[in-house]
């Protein structure tokens, strides 16, 4: 079995236009985002190894932010889950696998997480 290095940002808020109902449409919604982004590792690391063999973890929360289109609205959170994925591997070539799971905390009623996983493998 190969070795694979998983980098994560877990339970990121981020507000983004999604939704279908009418009270959502117009106005920004709080998403919650955790991601994770598989690449092959180096066959070891040594005190001295640079962040270049690796991937800044602040990749991956701009994918969930800065890198979302502001005037986009995304009917679906998993158009924006997709738009997370392809922003990863257009990022870096290394990134062989990105997990986004999305969480609406707008509509949970009692504390529940209702959302959506999305996970996407490189294909090339």
């Amino acid at each position: 079995m190969d070795d694979s290095l998983i980098l994560e940002v877990a339970d990121f808020e981020h507000d983004v236009l999604t939704g279908i109902y009418s009270e959502e449409t117009g106005k920004p919604q709080p998403l919650r985002f955790s991601i994770q982004a598989r690449m092959k590792p180096l066959h070891r690391y040594d005190p001295e190894t640079s962040l270049d063999h690796s991937k800044n973890y602040m990749d991956l929360k701009f994918a969930a932010s800065h890198a979302l289109p502001k005037d986009v609205h995304f009917k679906l959170i998993e158009a924006v889950a997709d738009h997370v994925c392809e922003t990863l591997f257009l990022q870096d070539q290394r990134v062989e696998a990105v997990t986004v799971k999305i969480v609406k905390l707008a509509i949970a009623e009692a504390g529940e997480k209702i959302g959506i996983t999305l996970h996407r493998e490189r294909h090339e």
